[in-house]
């Protein structure tokens, strides 16, 4: 392992951390202490109709008791506008970029929207589409299949699966610019681990198909490509991946019951988690 290793951890405030974000912050944490590297931390905050100040607080406030310090000054995803309308602007400028009207309503209702490895792709409605003209909200989505003949092959290496073959075009045309935001989680977190020089994206496992992507926008960007490592999720007894929108227990909530957050951070680096919840191969 190099000795430069940095890590991230990157949560959205729009609700209190619950046990699965601090599985993840533990995993990016050690793994940069273990090197002697940088542990750094990252607020998501893009979607401002749903991000609050006091989840921020919470936050700082759950890592801090969980024992959990992290490098240097914390950035701020809404104070990077700036960076995401530039980078926009050159997909757009290069013809990487086409403007979407659809509805979520209309691309589920598409009949002929083809499917992929993961289901349903955008079908690509709006590519070479002229404005309708009514003032009807937009985003904009890549054109994949375009940018993939731009970069060609590419791959990317994840800590467990070795090497792995870039395969964007298995998600359609994503979206890279929300019709409510100036950006997407796609395009502002690969700008972002480059812009904090992350060397080691440490992240749950449901992420690993973005990651496919994410390759693609890095090549795009002339990005170095960090090393993947996506951990395992932690789950409750019906085998269901914890959630804010299911009531996954918090880690605020934990505390005011009196739970110790050394016992709580030891068992967890030794595969013990508290009664209910565990890793899918326990």
């Amino acid at each position: 392992m190099p000795q430069n290793v940095v890590t991230r951890f990157a949560p959205s405030p729009t609700g209190r951390l619950h046990l699965g974000h601090a599985w993840s912050a533990l995993c990016a944490h050690d793994l940069a202490r273990e090197a002697g590297g940088a542990f750094l931390l990252r607020i998501e905050d893009i979607d401002t109709a749903r991000c609050r100040a006091e989840f921020v607080d919470g936050i700082f406030e759950d890592l801090r008791w969980l024992g959990f310090d992290w490098d240097g000054e914390v950035m701020f995803q809404s104070q990077r506008t700036a960076h995401y309308q530039a980078a926009l602007a050159a997909l757009i400028d290069r013809g990487l970029a086409y403007r979407c009207w659809c509805t979520r309503t209309e691309i589920a209702a598409a009949a002929a929207a083809p499917h992929g490895d993961y289901g349903p792709l955008y079908p690509g409605t709006c590519r070479g589409r002229s404005d309708p003209g009514d003032g009807r909200p937009y985003c904009w989505r890549l054109d994949v299949l375009k940018a993939v003949r731009t970069t060609g092959p590419l791959r990317w290496r994840d800590f467990r699966e070795g090497p792995v073959i870039a395969s964007p075009q298995m998600l359609g045309d994503v979206v890279i610019a929300r019709k409510d935001a100036e950006t997407s989680y796609h395009l502002a977190v690969t700008l972002d681990d480059a812009a904090q020089e992350v060397s080691h994206v440490v992240r749950g496992i449901d992420l690993f198909r973005s990651t496919h992507l994410h390759r693609l926008l890095q090549a795009l960007f002339h990005l170095p490509p960090p090393e993947y490592r996506h951990h395992d999720l932690v789950v409750d007894d019906d085998g269901e991946r914890l959630a804010k929108r299911r009531n996954a227990p918090t880690i605020a909530a934990l505390r005011q019951a009196g739970v110790d957050p050394i016992r709580l951070i030891s068992g967890m680096r030794d595969g013990r988690f508290p009664v209910g919840f565990h890793l899918p191969d326990d």
